[in-house]
């Protein structure tokens, strides 16, 4: 069975439907996933509202954004080290 990725805003959205009344079991069966995951997303997940979602996604976007940065300089440095200390092959 193929893993499902659900958005944040899905999960919360599921949280609400289940402090309405719905049973976890219904729950993870509408959403196709195990009750085990739920279980694990409360944790971390329960009690944010939709405000908090999108503030919540905001650094993680800007994280990535950095990451990926970071890496690309690192990469650029490597290189530039390798020209100057003779090791490039097309210098010759």
């Amino acid at each position: 069975m193929k893993s499902k990725r659900l958005s944040v805003e899905q999960i919360v959205a599921m949280f609400k439907q289940i402090e309405l009344g719905m049973t976890v079991a219904a729950a993870s069966r509408q959403l196709g996933v195990s009750e085990q995951a739920i279980h694990r997303w409360k944790k971390v997940y329960d009690g944010l509202h939709s405000e908090q979602v999108r503030e919540l996604k905001l650094p993680q976007e800007e994280n990535a954004r950095l990451k990926k940065l970071v890496a690309e300089l690192s990469l650029d440095k490597v290189i530039l080290q390798d020209i100057t200390s003779g090791k490039w092959p097309g210098l010759r």
